[in-house]
């Protein structure tokens, strides 16, 4: 697929056009490329995204999940709550790693845009007109590289990998599916948590 088809592909999986979500596209594609690796369709590369929660630009964890193959669904990304644009990949077989983070060079024409005069007046992204939406998309998509990230050196990330437990059990009380690493023992049954009474 085409640079183009990435980033439209990208846009379709994340909802709406967003300057956010394309500098993680951008962000998880210049960091496969640092460390030498494809987009994961198993669990061999590990994100950890700096996004947080409750702000404008969550969206770039969507671009990075859907450039990396890295998602929540597979549990092979998490967040770090500090708020900021930024990435860490790591390939879990070699324990290499890198780190990409979002300039501010773009963000003064981006503050500045229709898109997002709109967005801060609390307009929905659909109900912006579609050229407006695709100006700060453009903006960010054709930009060089250095003017949109920091791509850091690969370096060796010190941590360790769990194996994936497989498998589900039905709850002894609600008959639930429950992954087995979530199971609770109470008395002689399996049960899940919430029907446990444990917090965790």
């Amino acid at each position: 697929m085409d640079g183009r088809g990435i980033l439209l592909d990208a846009l379709r999986f994340h909802g709406h056009k967003c300057w956010a979500s394309v500098a993680g596209v951008r962000a998880g594609l210049a960091a496969l490329r640092a460390l030498e690796v494809r987009r994961s369709g198993g669990t061999q590369l590990y994100g950890i995204v700096e996004i947080g929660e409750d702000h404008g630009g969550m969206c770039f964890g969507d671009g990075v999940q859907y450039a990396t193959g890295c998602t929540f669904g597979k549990g092979n990304i998490r967040k770090l709550a500090v708020g900021k644009l930024a990435f860490t990949l790591i390939d879990k077989d070699t324990n290499r790693a890198v780190r990409v983070s979002y300039k501010p060079t773009l963000q003064k024409r981006i503050s500045g845009s229709a898109f997002m005069t709109k967005r801060g007046l609390g307009i929905m992204p659909d109900d912006i007109p579609e050229a407006e939406q695709m100006e700060v998309v453009d903006l960010i998509w054709d930009a060089p590289e250095q003017d949109v990230l920091t791509v850091g050196a690969p370096f060796q990330y010190q941590g360790h990998w769990y194996p994936e437990v497989m498998g589900f059990v039905s709850c002894a009380s609600c008959g639930e599916l429950v992954a087995k690493a979530y199971l609770r023992v109470v008395g002689d049954k399996l049960t899940c948590i919430p029907c446990s009474g444990y917090e965790r």
